[in-house]
């Protein structure tokens, strides 16, 4: 079975309850996106899901996928699967909008995930320490990152036992040898349930959008013998630099141009040492913890640790 019948058949086991929609249909509009307007796959699936949703008139957290598969928070790799977890939640956050009723970190033996519950979800608070069965949650990525997102289909079950939460933290150290592209100051998407890193004023899914400003690095730690791309987040960022999102906005107006800002932070943290400490998400480890032994000439650095 072809990808694009997978998810035909998958986006029509959602409205099945809902609509009289039929894979056959769903595939043809999937493959006139895909192979006639040359759409990527995963923002055809949204255009095509959110067409069947206005149909229907449903908002998108109505919408569940029957038979959620329960899983371990660190086997989750797939955008938008609906799964079922049974977590501890370790840890709440203040959250950084008004949409927002909690966000925060939950776990299981696997490891640890960031999880959001939305106020138009309506659903009750969850307590920090307590054990939870979450049942119809939908998976979040960005950058490589995953998160869950509660809804309004999610169900809520307080469990009576304790549930051991694992370390899925990786530490990794070397030179900071190189800042990639999108780094510095970018824009959000400003959507309530969106965080994607938006390009040339367009997210991939809700199209052209009046972005939000933030910060982040992606770099490149050299240890002599691997190397490793590392995201440091606004946070870390702001640490890492010294640089505030207001000093980088204002830097960035005054020159016309949002490229010095990841200019100036390279000029300050290029050639430095670092041991820094966070999952890791694809190909980049997410730095939540970090270290700076100081400056380091890189080439004598790059040497030293290859004789070792």
């Amino acid at each position: 079975m072809s990808e694009l019948r997978q998810e035909a058949e998958a986006i029509a086991e959602q409205f099945s309850d809902h609509l009289d929609v039929d894979a056959d249909d769903v595939e043809e509009r999937l493959e006139t996106l895909v192979d006639e307007y040359r759409v990527p796959l995963d923002e055809a699936r949204r255009s095509v899901t959110n067409s069947y949703l206005e149909d229907a008139g449903m908002e998108r957290d109505e919408l569940g996928r029957g038979g959620s598969e329960s899983v371990l928070v660190n086997d989750i790799d797939e955008d938008e699967q609906w799964v079922d977890l049974r977590v501890k939640l370790v840890d709440l956050w203040e959250p950084r909008s008004d949409s927002i009723s909690q966000v925060g970190l939950v776990g299981d033996e696997s490891g640890t995930i960031k999880f959001v519950s939305f106020k138009t979800s309506e659903l009750p608070e969850l307590d920090e320490g307590a054990c939870y069965e979450l049942s119809n949650v939908v998976t979040d990525e960005y950058e490589g990152n995953y998160s869950v997102k509660l809804n309004r289909t999610t169900q809520i079950t307080e469990l009576d036992e304790e549930i051991e939460v694992g370390d899925n933290a990786d530490t990794v150290e070397g030179a900071l040898v190189d800042i990639q592209s999108g780094s510095g100051l970018i824009k959000r998407c400003p959507e309530e349930d969106c965080t994607r890193v938006l390009q040339n004023g367009r997210c991939s899914e809700h199209g052209q959008v009046e972005g939000e400003f933030d910060l982040r690095i992606k770099g490149v730690l050299d240890d002599g013998e691997t190397v490793t791309e590392v995201i440091f987040d606004r946070e870390a960022t702001e640490e890492l630099t010294g640089m505030g999102l207001e000093e980088a906005k204002d830097m960035a107006m005054d020159a016309l141009d949002t490229t010095v800002v990841a200019e100036e932070m390279a000029d300050d943290v290029l050639g430095r040492y670092y041991r820094v400490t966070g999952p890791t998400f694809g190909r980049y480890v997410l730095v939540d913890e970090m270290e700076n032994p100081g400056a380091v000439d890189v080439e004598t650095a790059l040497i030293e640790a290859r004789s070792i």
